[in-house]
């Protein structure tokens, strides 16, 4: 990766609004993140699954009885559901498989959409088992309405051998007979629902991470990671590898990189270690790019899970499948394919200038200048005057401008005026973990780092960060 020069680029940042890019050094191969299943139309074929009663045979048919609280199977769904496609390439991926096991007395979902799949798991009162999938959105909806109390799941085929939709009481519903469709009926206090669903032949299995070694994440660390990294990855499909957040995991230490060209986070952490399936020590650091999308995904859950268990990460070289695990969930996906930005040159450069600031103030200062700022004109000024000890913050436009000026740590024997993306500065203070924070400078064309400085919002996390922006210069 290489900075632009002034001379050479204040032209083309000028036609850019002023957004200066970050280069790969390294020549890098950019590929779609590639499904992983790898022929779509597998998804017609019959699969393998585990069994709901063993620990390996295929599935049974959907002959499903049991029982389960409201709560659980809405906030389990709940989990599941935003995962799915919204327009799958096929009807199935569209739909959670459902297996209910008798002999653990619990009940699996599965979401899977070719690349990615999640998977949890909770108990329940299974009285016959099987499995099914089921439009996971409609499903998701009709339980989320229901009143809080037990709900009752039967397969069409359950009720029938037991006489249930023979009654003509007036009150059963059944929907008309359709070839090797299942049919799930939900019955709760206030109702009954029936769903038609798809066979669980259908459903494509998730492919096995084969790998000798597993790394153990705290949760908090992961979550604080990916937090701090994922708003930096780029959203333009074209731009590929950059769409997902680099790992980086040696013996005692993981490292989190996210760049969209234009500004660079990374985040560097102690973990627990590995546990090792094998004795031989890691003689290379583990590398992987992970889609930012389904990281998303992660970090939504992890949000969501209060058990302090770390995070079990596995990675298959071979297949370059990574999967999360935790408790009763899992999280599969395959990771991005090419070589990422060698990015830490723009690390080690000579910042003579640093200036420390109350973040709450500089974050309210930027978040008031920027009512001015739109698509057309974004950049913010940044004054630092080192006699006396003070930062100001400006954005001009024809109908108006504005001025905030604070006080402000200067270590430096001369003023410096730098320009920015003020939703780049912004993002980037706000991701800043602590009370203060440093920005460290080199000239006006050079590249700022903003650090944390002062009370860290987290001290169980000993997080190393660091945010680089690219200035705007222009003539």
């Amino acid at each position: 990766m290489q900075t632009k020069t002034p001379t050479d680029t204040a032209k083309r940042r000028n036609k850019e609004n002023g957004s200066s890019k970050i280069k790969p050094k390294a020549s890098v191969t950019l590929e779609r993140t590639k499904p992983l299943v790898k022929d779509e139309q597998k998804v017609e074929e019959k699969s393998q699954h585990q069994s709901p009663d063993s620990d390996s045979p295929q599935l049974l048919s959907p002959e499903i009885k049991l029982v389960c609280t409201q709560d659980n199977l809405a906030n389990h769904l709940e989990l599941v559901s935003k995962a799915v496609p919204a327009k799958p390439t096929h009807p199935v991926l569209g739909n959670v498989l459902l297996v209910a096991c008798k002999k653990t007395q619990r009940v699996q979902l599965t979401v899977f959409d070719m690349r990615l799949a999640i998977q949890t798991s909770f108990e329940a009162n299974v009285q016959s088992p099987g499995d099914m999938t089921i439009p996971v959105g409609l499903l998701s909806d009709i339980v989320g309405k229901f009143s809080p109390g037990d709900i009752t799941l039967v397969s069409r085929e359950a009720l029938n051998r037991e006489g249930e939709d023979s009654e003509d009481s007036g009150n059963n519903i059944t929907l008309p007979e359709a070839s090797n469709s299942p049919v799930a009926t939900l019955i709760a206090a206030c109702g009954r629902y029936q769903v038609r669903g798809i066979s669980s032949e259908e459903f494509p299995a998730i492919p096995e991470v084969k790998t000798a070694q597993t790394i153990r994440i705290p949760p908090e660390t992961l979550k604080e990671g990916l937090k701090g990294s994922l708003f930096a990855t780029a959203t333009d499909e074209g731009k590929h590898i950059l769409t997902g957040v680099y790992f980086k995991i040696c013996q005692d230490s993981l490292e989190f990189a996210a760049t969209d060209g234009h500004r660079l986070v990374v985040l560097n952490t102690s973990i627990q270690g590995f546990s090792k399936k094998k004795q031989a020590e890691i003689a290379q650091p583990l590398e992987l790019t992970v889609p930012a999308k389904s990281l998303a995904e992660l970090e939504r859950i992890l949000s969501s899970r209060t058990s302090a268990d770390p995070v079990e990460l596995s990675y298959s070289t071979e297949s370059a499948l990574v999967e999360f695990r935790w408790g009763a969930q899992r999280l599969v996906t395959r990771c991005l394919e090419g070589t990422y930005p060698a990015y830490p040159d723009l690390l080690q450069q000579d910042f003579q200038h640093q200036v420390t600031l109350e973040k709450a103030p500089f974050i309210k200062a930027i978040e008031r200048i920027a009512v001015l700022a739109d698509q057309k004109e974004k950049t913010l000024s940044i004054r630092i005057n080192s006699e006396e000890q003070q930062v100001s913050l400006s954005l001009f436009r024809e109908f108006g401008n504005g001025l905030e000026q604070m006080a402000a740590h200067v270590n430096s024997d001369s003023n410096l005026s730098i320009s920015f993306n003020i939703k780049y500065l912004l993002e980037g203070a706000k991701a800043i973990a602590s009370s203060q924070l440093q920005m460290h400078l080199t000239q006006r064309d050079g590249p700022a780092i903003l650090v944390p400085a002062g009370n860290r919002s987290k001290p169980n996390i000993l997080m190393d960060a660091k945010y680089l922006l690219m200035p705007i210069f222009k003539d």
